[in-house]
């Protein structure tokens, strides 16, 4: 069982700190519309993991059929990266208070639900994630019990966790200090970032996959 722990906060810390278009967006949402935004975004993103991790252990079969799709899986991600991180940069506008300084966040459940729902879909389409949770859940399905797994992947997932709660806890803290032109910055760069993931995406399928 220890040994379970011990594999499972290793391969949380790997997931943790991977860099992928879910980080940038944790701190964006983080810093526009604060710990709701932050949360409501992770949360999505904790459900994802959730059902690829029970997936990927009891229908890994049907995960290798899905990953026999995974150029359009793919390109439908990419489309939705790109499509976000094009609204990011060009369209998205941040109110503010009368201070010029703090945004105004007005994120009611409607909000929320987006929100939410943006994080599992960056998360589940995204290829490199699916890969992920199928190729660790093959590898210690072999050398490691069910009850193993549910501790490995449960340790995994909340090491991730309480990753994620740190990056929102802290994002959230430095936009207050933050003026509104390094916000509109911000949300530039993270755009930008999304595009960039998107058409790695792309070119990963058309021309790496040959």
């Amino acid at each position: 069982m220890l040994e379970s722990i011990v594999k499972g906060i290793g391969l949380g810390l790997i997931l943790a700190v991977s860099v992928g278009p879910v980080i940038f967006t944790i701190l964006k949402q983080s810093i526009n519309n604060g710990h709701k935004g932050g949360f409501s975004f992770v949360a999505g993103v904790w459900l994802s993991d959730l059902v690829l991790i029970i997936i990927s252990n009891m229908f890994s079969s049907l995960v290798m059929e899905a990953l026999a799709f995974k150029n359009t899986i793919g390109y439908v991600g990419a489309v939705f990266l790109v499509s976000l991180g094009i609204y990011y940069v060009f369209f998205k506008k941040v109110n503010f208070g009368e201070d010029k300084n703090v945004p105004l966040v007005e994120f009611g459940k409607k909000a929320i639900t987006k929100t939410f729902i943006s994080g599992f879909i960056i998360n589940t389409l995204n290829p490199g994630v699916m890969l992920f949770w199928l190729i660790n859940a093959t590898a210690f399905a072999v050398t490691h019990t069910p009850f193993e797994r549910i501790i490995l992947f449960g340790t995994c997932l909340l090491v991730n966790v309480v990753a994620d709660v740190l990056k929102v806890m802290l994002a959230a803290k430095v936009r207050h200090s933050l003026t509104p032109h390094n916000i509109n910055i911000i949300n530039k760069i993270s755009g930008t970032i999304l595009i960039i993931f998107g058409l790695g995406i792309v070119y990963g399928i058309r021309f790496l996959n040959k």
